[in-house]
């Protein structure tokens, strides 16, 4: 990556190690990223998180699924997250959006290309991929993986290997989109026969084109099999 490209806050983080006051201080901003988020964010779910590419426009076929599936999310009781950002993450927010259930994003703050979609509740910016990754994560009971590009490969297979070596529960993730993903899942098929993941793992992803059967997928192996529970706020911590 050009270091032109990168943040103020990304270069010395990239750029190996620095004196230990440095680091102490940069441990303390990551903290405090977390702590931010947690209070903004503790009672928003149960989620979803849609992961898709930033780059499609409202005319593209892929944003008009993501719409839908959007909507459907909302409709079936969940808060819709996604990266806040717009392509097939505006289309998503703006189904739950309009369907009158809650929108949320986790913004990355980038040079170029990302920025917050009109379509959110409640958001916030964040400058560390890491920490938007974790959140995307943490309140979700399912994932949602339409067309996308490297982010949404790294989203995707970050949560597969947190759910494969039982660091989350195993909540659905949804491949949305059998033709874009075709050569993706013939990989993962490849990697079970070659025995370098077990062939149960192939039953961890659901690979569909239809918002119904992703919604009835969601309802048997997410609000069916665990307890669903909102977080209510404490005034003893300043929340009601």
């Amino acid at each position: 990556m050009n270091e032109q490209q990168l943040s103020p806050e990304e270069s010395p983080f990239l750029s190996g190690p620095l004196s230990r006051l440095n680091e102490l201080f940069f441990t303390f901003r990551v903290m405090f990223s977390f702590i931010k988020a947690f209070r903004k964010m503790h009672f928003l779910g149960p989620c979803v998180t849609v992961f898709g590419s930033a780059r499609f426009e409202p005319d593209h076929l892929y944003y008009q699924q993501a719409e839908k599936v959007g909507a459907a999310l909302s409709i079936l009781g969940f808060t819709v997250m996604t990266g806040g950002g717009p392509g097939i993450m505006e289309a998503a927010n703006k189904g739950a959006y309009e369907a009158g259930g809650p929108s949320v994003g986790c913004n990355i703050i980038l040079p170029f290309e990302q920025k917050r979609n009109p379509y959110l509740h409640t958001w916030i910016d964040i400058r560390y991929f890491f920490v938007r990754k974790f959140l995307l994560i943490k309140y979700s009971y399912a994932f949602v993986v339409m067309p996308g590009g490297m982010g949404t490969l790294d989203e995707l297979f970050e949560s597969i290997t947190l759910i494969q070596t039982k660091m989350i529960r195993d909540f659905p993730v949804v491949i949305f989109g059998s033709e874009y993903h075709k050569e993706l899942c013939q990989h993962i098929q490849i990697m079970a026969q070659n025995e370098s993941i077990d062939k149960e793992d192939m039953k961890l992803l659901f690979v569909t084109d239809s918002v119904e059967e992703m919604i009835a997928h969601i309802r048997a192996h997410a609000i069916n099999k665990f307890k669903l529970v909102r977080t209510k706020p404490s005034r003893w911590f300043g929340e009601g």
